[in-house]
């Protein structure tokens, strides 16, 4: 196995692992090398997405449920954790969305009560990327910091909350594994 992959096998056990301590299931590091294995098969079966050229802004993108259940059905092949089937849907999709520049802010948008439901610890304890999409391009185009200050002045909750769960609401796994793929997805169209 090459570098690149072992580096992405490494961040996805990471992901899943923090995954199931979020929502109250088990991995062993056995179930989540398979589970990272199997992701990387798909994706060097399918491909990644092209990256976007200079200046391009590119559009959000979607799978259908039939597009996506296949994929999650070899990432989770042989596994018997049923939580990480819900982990496998948004990694997939983390893979294989094509890429867009402007935000969807979904992370701020407000219900018609005045609450963000991407800001509520419950839901975003089921979501592997935290606050913010699986694509959202704030992943790749902001540090860490930057990143964090703009979750921050949009907060509608407790201020003391968002520090308190920040690596729930803005896991920087997921980042690492959004910036490999970045990067990973410039290398293959080069290469092609």
């Amino acid at each position: 196995m090459d570098a690149n992959a072992a580096e992405f096998e490494r961040l996805v056990v990471a992901m899943v692992t923090r995954y199931g301590a979020q929502v109250g299931g088990d991995v062993s590091a056995g179930t989540a090398a398979r589970f990272a294995a199997q992701l990387r098969d798909v994706l060097e079966s399918r491909g990644l997405p092209r990256p976007l050229a200079a200046g391009e802004c590119g559009a959000p993108g979607g799978m259908t449920e039939a597009d996506v259940a296949p994929l999650v059905a070899q990432v989770t092949a042989g596994i018997e954790a049923p939580w990480l089937a819900e982990a496998a849907r948004q990694l997939v999709k983390a893979c294989f969305y094509p890429e867009f520049t402007v935000c969807r802010d979904s992370y701020r948008e407000l219900t018609r009560e005045g609450a963000c439901r991407r800001q509520e610890l419950a839901r975003v304890r089921s979501r592997i990327s935290g606050a913010h999409c699986v694509d959202c391009p704030h992943w790749t185009a902001l540090s860490p910091a930057e990143h964090g200050a703009l979750l921050a002045g949009a907060w509608r909750g407790d201020p003391a909350e968002f520090a308190a769960q920040r690596s729930v609401f803005l896991p920087e796994d997921f980042r690492a594994f959004r910036v490999w793929r970045h990067a990973a997805a410039r290398r293959a169209w080069r290469q092609s």
